[in-house]
């Protein structure tokens, strides 16, 4: 199995802001059977997971991570619908038929991210849903996405590029236009590795708060994050 090289999981766990921020605009396509590709310690499942979902399947490739996840199963920190399966999309069986597959801050630590796609659409069942949550903009790729493990960072024209055959784009939406300036700043300025503590919090506390008010006033066409998601037919 894989081990996770990056070292922000624990750092982001507190974004709760955030969480809930990116789950507003997600939670109208979880449901049913829910698939979540690399779900690191499961830190996604709190917000995103709702009386409308039936399982919640946390795939994760990292051994220790997996673990984690159900330890916190076990422990009843995390619903009892939900199951861990370590390893990766391949391993899942072509007889499977999920209603939601979720890559959130996954799919830029993919090699191969358009096969990943379409090897995940082949899983969708007849309604299915398909979502990718993704850091933006190629001029931001800094050395914290090298640190982390990031292959690349995305554009909403790039991910529509990539729609998987049968499939249709529901949404496509770029969030945190405030925090896209901070971002800028640490690429230009600081070119840290790895923010502070007191830095995500300072975002989470108060750059995504000002970022829901001014995405919406934008039209949600720019921001630090692009948040595409994709259905059957």
């Amino acid at each position: 199995m894989l081990h996770y090289a990056g070292s922000e999981l624990e750092l982001f766990a507190a974004a709760r802001n955030w969480k809930r921020y990116v789950a507003r605009h997600l939670a109208p396509y979880v449901s049913g059977r829910v698939l979540d590709v690399g779900a690191g310690t499961g830190g996604n499942i709190p917000t995103l997971f709702s009386a409308r979902v039936r399982e919640w399947v946390a795939l994760e490739p990292d051994p220790a991570l997996a673990a984690r996840i159900s330890d916190r199963i076990a422990g009843g920190g995390l619903p009892a619908a939900c199951r861990v399966i370590n390893g990766t999309i391949a391993m899942i069986s072509d007889e499977s038929a999920f209603d939601a597959i979720l890559y959130m801050d996954v799919l830029e630590h993919i090699a191969d991210d358009r096969a990943e796609l379409d090897r995940a659409a082949s899983l969708l069942g007849s309604e299915g849903r398909l979502a990718v949550l993704a850091p933006a903009h190629r001029f931001l790729f800094s050395p914290f996405d090298v640190a982390v493990g990031h292959h690349r960072r995305y554009s909403a024209k790039r991910l529509r590029a990539m729609t998987p055959a049968g499939l249709r784009i529901r949404c496509c939406r770029s969030l945190d236009s405030v925090g896209l300036f901070a971002s800028l700043a640490n690429r230009l300025l600081l070119r840290s590795e790895r923010p502070s503590t007191g830095q995500i919090a300072f975002w989470d506390g108060v750059l995504v708060p000002l970022s829901r008010l001014a995405d919406a006033s934008a039209g949600f066409h720019f921001g630090k994050s692009v948040l595409v998601v994709w259905s059957v037919g």
